[in-house]
């Protein structure tokens, strides 16, 4: 896993239910290796979900909705429970950078591929999954070089999670006034903007870190 100095900054880490969460996980015999992993698992039910609610209608479509943004946040659980376990539950191993960063790409493509397929619009989620792999990169591109991980948005990753989530739920009553998928595709769009801003501002930080500058806002 990373380092305790250099890991995404989240208040839920602090969070009382968190580290009693952390804490218990920890005393079982599951690994952090296997929470980063199981979060693959959540994101292609995601991703599945995502599918099925868009071709679905009635309940149907709603139940899926909702078990679409449900593990949408399961994934995100995975992600920060994995780095608590193998740090402040002292579990990390030595393959833990691996398995830290990789299921978090399959995840990623898994969940936005799946919204895309679900909406009729796969061209778009393979960009934005693209674009979120992306910005993956060139933070990891940055620790390389020598520079601290850069996790800032408008689109990382806890931004786009939180996005398509939402998108999920608002769109349960879509077809109250005729809409058909019409917020999922315009989540989509809207990540794939972002995303690309979060590449460009974090490639520019690098770029001034290596420089010996400091990050430009």
């Amino acid at each position: 896993m990373t380092e305790k100095g250099d890991r995404r900054p989240l208040a839920s880490r602090d969070r009382h239910w968190a580290k009693w969460i952390a804490r218990w996980l920890a005393t079982m015999s599951v690994t952090p290796n296997e929470i980063s992993q199981l979060s693959m698992v959540f994101a292609a039910l995601a991703g599945g979900a995502f599918l099925v609610a868009g071709q679905g209608t009635g309940w149907m479509r709603i139940s899926f909705l909702v078990l679409a943004a449900a593990l949408c946040q399961l994934r995100l659980l995975c992600n920060l429970f994995d780095g608590m376990v193998a740090v402040e539950g002292g579990k990390g191993a030595a393959d833990g950078p691996f398995w830290n960063e990789f299921p978090d790409r399959v995840a990623d493509i898994l969940i936005f591929v799946g919204v895309g397929f679900g909406v009729g619009s796969a061209g778009l989620g393979w960009a934005v999954a693209c674009g979120a792999v992306l910005t993956a990169y060139i933070r990891e591109l940055g620790r390389a070089a020598g520079t601290p991980s850069d996790f800032s948005g408008p689109m990382a990753k806890q931004h786009r999670m939180a996005t398509i989530t939402a998108a999920a739920i608002l769109s349960v009553p879509e077809p109250l006034w005729s809409g058909h998928n019409q917020i999922l595709t315009a989540a989509l769009w809207l990540i794939a903007i972002g995303t690309g801003f979060t590449a460009v501002r974090r490639g520019r930080n690098v770029v001034h870190r290596l420089k010996g500058g400091e990050p430009r806002q």
